[in-house]
């Protein structure tokens, strides 16, 4: 009863009874409902960087990230969370038992939200927006979906759209396993080849993806992509000029081209070659706004293996596809500075906007202060930076802004690693009280120690 409680009550007065508990040592659960971004995918748009380097990644945008498994933590609610509106799984659909299931309450609770389908969140006003486009421009063409089921098998996430078996992606580290053969899709291209043996030809695909992430203010476990795909028949292309490929290529940068104008005005746009498993060529896309190059999304033509194994008749054609993250496009246009902010339920932030309304900027209602805390500790084999970052997640929540590694070294004599992390804590709604962020930060270290199996100094 304590944990609905809980749950039912909203920003500081919630977290304040939360801390108070936990002081006086009780431990609230996690309700069973209450309900997105990673190696990178959740990132706001980031300069791009001088010199780039070639890069293998399963989803368009950027790629997979960390967490750790369920086990031996008990997570404290430390924040608000949107108001859910939708239905998430049942339990026993995500938390199976299975050895390999490494998803954890903190991710369970996100689940449902539907941020995509909330017509005045920053998330649903970027997802209507591009549905908007591609209507506007190819009047009955593509078809929508927004509700799929999080849960796919790794055949859909991985085999289907051809990531190597050995991807870094495939691993725990970066993935959330519901069992050995199922995960909590890790990108909305899982959905591609279903919808293609479907008959679709033309859709966009929406929804919630999840992925273990490192914690600071554009990098979030659960975020939102869309896909689009679209086939091209030999009558598209003959009398063009061009070859099959070119012309799907050429007609696929002509209307990302005309998406990044839709939402951002009139940028300048650049192409970049890129790699991604399933698509040959490759690209990405790249926008100069407000005098910096940001990229925007990753695409390309369709592996033609993908195409003919999955759609009817597809023997000749030629099909493009594209990937994005709604959170990078919303934290540029609506200069929106922090990620965990679309998941707040304070009327001072979700009141600013309004769907259609693509010019509203956010305007900050307070700064509260950090509380850092630093950690350092002989590393095992048990760590990783992936499984740390989920388990202060899932102890001190949103409350968390940063964790980061701020030092490094290996003794000579032994061989043992040592590293030393700086965890940030902030409240987007209070300030927060020392006595609160010490029994977090308490909880963190035991749990480190006997979860990671780690040598605290």
């Amino acid at each position: 009863h304590v944990s609905r409680l809980i749950d039912y009550l909203a920003g500081p007065v919630a977290a304040r009874l939360s801390a108070k508990m936990l002081l006086k040592g009780i431990k609230p659960a996690m309700a069973s409902g209450a309900r997105v971004i990673s190696g990178r995918m959740p990132m706001a748009l980031a300069p791009v960087a001088p010199a780039r380097m070639a890069r293998v990644c399963a989803p368009f945008t950027p790629a997979l990230a960390p967490s750790q498994s369920r086990a031996g933590v008990s997570p404290v609610s430390t924040s608000a969370v949107a108001v859910k509106l939708g239905k998430a799984p049942p339990r026993e659909d995500i938390f199976t038992g299975h050895p390999a299931n490494n998803v954890s309450d903190y991710i369970y609770e996100k689940m449902g939200a539907n941020l995509h389908q909330q017509r005045d969140h920053p998330i649903g006003i970027i997802k209507q927006a591009i549905y908007d486009y591609f209507e506007k421009s190819h009047p009955g063409v593509f078809k929508t979906f927004d509700d799929l089921h999080p849960v796919v098998t790794c055949t859909q996430n991985f085999d289907e759209v051809l990531v190597p078996a050995d991807h870094v992606s495939r691993s725990p580290n970066d993935t959330y396993y519901v069992s050995d053969t199922q995960v909590l899709r890790c990108h909305t291209s899982a959905h591609q080849c279903e919808m293609l043996r479907s008959g679709q030809r033309a859709f966009l695909v929406t929804g919630d993806v999840y992925r273990r992430d490192s914690i600071d203010s554009t990098h979030y476990p659960v975020f939102h992509q869309m896909e689009g795909v679209r086939i091209f028949s030999p009558q598209d292309w003959e009398g063009s000029g061009k070859d099959a490929t070119t012309y799907a290529a050429d007609e696929l940068k002509a209307s990302l081209e005309g998406l990044a104008r839709h939402l951002f005005g009139d940028v300048e746009c650049r192409w970049i070659d890129a790699y991604f498993p399933f698509t040959e060529p490759s690209y990405e896309l790249e926008i100069n706004f407000n005098g910096k190059w940001l990229e925007v999304l990753g695409c390309g033509v369709m592996q033609q293996s993908i195409l003919e194994a999955n759609a009817k008749d597809a023997a000749g054609h030629r099909a493009w596809a594209f990937g994005l993250g709604l959170e990078r496009l919303a934290m540029v246009l609506f200069e929106v500075p922090d990620i965990r902010l679309f998941w707040s339920d304070d009327d001072r932030f979700l009141k600013q906007f309004k769907a259609g309304d693509l010019k509203a900027k956010f305007k900050p209602y307070s700064k509260f202060p950090p509380c850092y805390k630093d950690m350092a500790f002989w590393v095992s084999p048990e760590f990783t930076e992936n499984n740390l970052c989920e388990l202060v997640r899932g102890i001190g929540g949103d409350l968390v802004e940063e964790v980061t590694l701020i030092d490094k070294f290996t003794n000579p004599k032994n061989g043992k690693t040592s590293n030393c992390f700086r965890i940030t804590y902030r409240s987007m709604e209070r300030s927060l009280t020392d006595e609160e962020i010490n029994a977090l930060q308490d909880k963190v270290r035991s749990q480190t120690a006997e979860v990671l199996k780690v040598t605290l100094r």
